[in-house]
């Protein structure tokens, strides 16, 4: 019996039990337990914790960007940026995603959020070499910043309290063209940070964070996935190999023709299933809830049986 309980199944189920309540009850804010079993997160937790173990950068919602000297070019050529940026969106081409295609950040677009993609887990996009020729130069030269794009967020626009899955980098944002308000922000674990030209912070996005724009301006901003350091050198490298093998799989495009990952083109074919259960939640909430858990709780139990048999 005792041989069965370690069972290399249940090991991991143990892992990833134990990991996502951690994740769970790390920081002040929490979503629901309903919601944090479905939660990305979740999945990623086991791998999450190994990177808050292995971090050179303390467990907290916001860190001092000056921990980070590389980055001091780009809020020294916030102007240069700027400038790039304004063009492309008065050109049309900051927007949301064309197709189902980017599942990163796909539940955005319903507020209005849209952003142009620069750089994604090692490949600067064609589009983003052509069009903004200096920001991509600039990027360039500072080899952790492993993703980038432009993010604009309209007025009266509202991000939910969500967590990002990916604990292997951190975020940056570069405030660009802003309100210059405290009534544009974002809230890492209740920490308000406020968007303002040519200011930049830094915050570990797995805190849960939430945005909004309260004013009449649009807000504009450079959004960078930066590289966690790590503690140990072999932790460095499991990070960036993950980071540009795995997280590299999400890629997705600004126009037409541009690479798309396979977790991206995966994503494609399963937001038609995604649809199909939001009509569900809406024709009766019991029936889509009892559904979503009897799948959750029917795949445990062929974890523990296997384990049994």
């Amino acid at each position: 019996m005792l041989q069965q309980l370690f069972a290399p199944q249940l090991v991991a189920l143990y892992i990833l039990i134990a990991s996502t309540l951690y994740v769970h009850f790390r920081g002040r804010e929490r979503l629901r337990i309903a919601r944090q079993l479905g939660d990305h997160s979740t999945y990623l937790a086991p791998y999450n914790v190994l990177m808050y173990a292995g971090s050179a950068i303390p467990n907290q919602p916001v860190i001092p960007v000056e921990r980070f000297p590389e980055l001091a070019k780009l809020s020294e050529n916030w102007e240069t940026i700027r400038e790039e940026a304004v063009r492309l969106f008065d050109e049309g081409f900051i927007r949301a995603a064309a197709k189902n295609n980017d599942w990163g950040f796909y539940s955005f677009f319903k507020s209005g959020w849209q952003r142009f993609y620069l750089k994604w887990y090692d490949d600067f996009l064609p589009s983003a070499r052509s069009l903004c020729p200096r920001t991509v130069e600039l990027l360039n030269s500072i080899p952790t910043v492993h993703g980038a794009m432009f993010a604009m967020l309209p007025p009266g626009g509202r991000l939910g309290a969500h967590r990002d899955p990916f604990a292997g980098s951190l975020r940056y944002h570069l405030g660009l063209l802003t309100p210059n308000s405290d009534k544009c922000r974002i809230l890492v674990d209740g920490v308000p940070c406020v968007w303002r030209d040519g200011e930049a912070f830094m915050f570990d996005e797995t805190f849960i964070h939430s945005a909004e724009n309260a004013t009449d301006v649009n807000r504009i901003i450079l959004f960078c996935d930066v590289e966690r350091p790590m503690k140990y050198r072999f932790m460095t490298a499991i990070n960036r190999w993950v980071s540009h093998h795995i997280v590299k799989a999400s890629a997705t495009q600004n126009m037409e023709g541009e690479h798309v990952g396979v977790l991206n083109k995966v994503f494609g074919k399963l937001y038609e299933v995604h649809i199909a259960s939001r009509r569900v939640k809406e024709w009766n909430r019991k029936v889509y809830y009892a559904l979503k858990y009897s799948v959750m709780v029917g795949i445990v139990g062929l974890i523990v049986l296997s384990a049994l048999w």
